[in-house]
């Protein structure tokens, strides 16, 4: 797994880290990246850099949607298990603290396995969407 702690999240700061995705795998491999909408993701300067690498195939997840992006699943794991609770006295401990558990991740790494099935989050989609509609009605 590939990380990058930043001070900010400009577009320059994404393409640093497409460029890093870029360095550190296979030339041969297309890539499929899921990303959010936020708009540091769409900046015209990553389209001409995503324009100019054509290994790149960016896949937007609806707003709303955080669940469909894996990197979610592990933002969760890493919170629960290194970070709350956990007291640092500084930024540049935080980011240790991130990066260690990146490392220690890579050693043993193991896939996120999806075990609800599309039709099950699909009902809970539209349940969700009724009791909002409802909400907004009132």
């Amino acid at each position: 797994m590939l990380s990058q702690c930043r001070d900010r999240h400009t577009n320059e700061d994404w393409i640093a880290f497409l460029r890093l995705i870029d360095r550190q795998t296979p030339q041969n491999k297309p890539l499929h990246i899921i990303a959010d909408n936020y708009a540091a993701h769409k900046h015209p300067n990553v389209r001409r850099w995503l324009g100019k690498h054509k290994r790149f195939h960016v896949h937007y997840t609806p707003t709303s949607a955080s669940w469909l992006n894996m990197v979610e699943r592990f933002f969760r794991d890493i919170t629960q298990n290194r970070i709350r609770r956990a007291v640092f006295h500084s930024v540049p401990e935080l980011v240790e603290a991130i990066n260690g558990y990146v490392s220690q991740h890579n050693r043993d790494p193991k896939p996120f396995i999806w075990t609800a099935k599309a039709s099950d989050i699909l009902q809970k989609v539209t349940r969700a969407r009724r009791s909002l509609d409802k909400v907004q009605s009132e």
